[in-house]
């Protein structure tokens, strides 16, 4: 059985992986224009090309959510815990000042519409780090938040306190924060060895009625019928439902179905959409992150081809794989293609073993 310090490394390594793969191809709609720039079957990093998204860039770089996630990942191995006061200094330090608030500018050559509504109401108009969430659907304040959910996955209540304020630095909208809280709730039990299974969301609601997780829950087990005289639990959960808990049990029961087939599996991205929005790509992540739980190759490139935001497809994928297979199960040519990836994997060795520690 793998270490959480492992898993916990590869969840975080995983996630980077599927960042960089994603910065060639990234947004192609079309998929016959994908199939023509870069061939039936994308298998490697790649460059993009000119005129499109990160031009200019080389494969194996990171894009700015990748760098975010690195500019994390040296907070909490710097401080040992997450202190998010030494986080935003970096944000106001490091990536703000090499803005403009426009989209195909800055750091990894593209800012997302989260982080241009955060630029603009801190730098522009002067606003404080707890207003300056705004209403992008989107899942880069999910993917953002892997290394906490790995220096915490023995603790899910830490998980679920430090993701949800870490979010809502990006994010106003409490249903995305729901979405993307549970999202690494996830992750940090798969770290903690839970598989990716159809008994895991109950794994999940047991937590929550445990007051571990903030998500509140009317019915009663396997969602029964609520008891009389039952106290009303939605008093004490922050989330208005815990539905987003349900989601990766679903995705896995559907990925080992005889009866339901996604072939190739590159096409959950047509099944579930295409979009940036956090509810088109997390069950795209959830089914093929169980369908290949022991082969983050097959997943991640099945995650990559399947175009539109494939680079969020594949970042959020890389992570529940990698936190399944762990660091020893990443292929070596991924790890090596990765630009810095010596320095990328000791610190992701080392919030691994922060991890497991603590």
């Amino acid at each position: 059985m793998k270490s959480i310090a492992s898993r916990a490394a590869g969840a975080v390594l995983g996630a980077l992986i599927g960042d960089a793969l994603g910065l060639g191809p990234h947004w192609y709609y079309d998929l016959a224009e994908l199939r023509k720039e870069y061939g039936d079957w994308i298998d490697d990093y790649v460059d993009p090309k000119p005129g499109r998204y990160h031009a200019g860039m080389k494969a194996g770089q990171l894009d700015q959510t990748g760098l975010l996630m690195v500019m994390l990942l040296r907070s909490l191995l710097e401080h040992r815990e997450y202190v998010e006061e030494d986080f935003t200094r970096r944000v106001d330090e490091e990536l703000f000042p090499l803005l403009d608030g426009t989209p195909m500018n800055g750091p990894g050559g593209y800012t997302s519409q989260s982080i241009r509504e955060a630029f603009r109401r801190r730098v522009e108009q002067k606003r404080s780090w707890k207003e300056t969430g705004g209403h992008a659907d989107t899942t880069e304040a999910a993917e953002r938040a892997i290394p906490v959910a790995a220096r915490y996955a023995k603790n899910p209540a830490a998980v679920a306190r430090f993701v949800a304020s870490h979010c809502a630095l990006t994010q106003a909208d409490e249903a995305i924060v729901a979405m993307s809280t549970a999202y690494n709730c996830v992750v940090a039990a798969l770290i903690r060895g839970e598989p990716l299974d159809e008994n895991l969301s109950d794994k999940l609601m047991l937590l929550v009625k445990q007051g571990q997780l903030p998500f509140h829950a009317v019915t009663s087990n396997d969602l029964g019928v609520p008891r009389p005289g039952d106290p009303d639990p939605s008093r004490a959960g922050k989330f208005s439902s815990p539905d987003a808990l349900l989601t990766p049990s679903y995705m896995a029961e559907a990925a080992r179905d005889p009866g339901i087939r996604i072939e190739p599996a590159w096409k959950v991205s047509i099944v579930y959409g295409m979009p940036c929005a956090i509810y088109h790509q997390l069950p795209a992540a959830y089914y093929l992150a169980a369908r290949f739980s022991d082969n983050f190759e097959l997943a991640i490139l099945h995650a990559i081809n399947g175009g539109g935001q494939n680079m969020a497809r594949a970042c959020l994928t890389g992570a529940l794989v990698g936190a399944q297979v762990g660091l020893s199960g990443i292929p070596k040519r991924l790890i090596q293609g990765l630009q810095g990836h010596e320095e990328l994997v000791s610190l992701c060795e080392r919030l691994g073993a922060l991890a497991e520690r603590e």
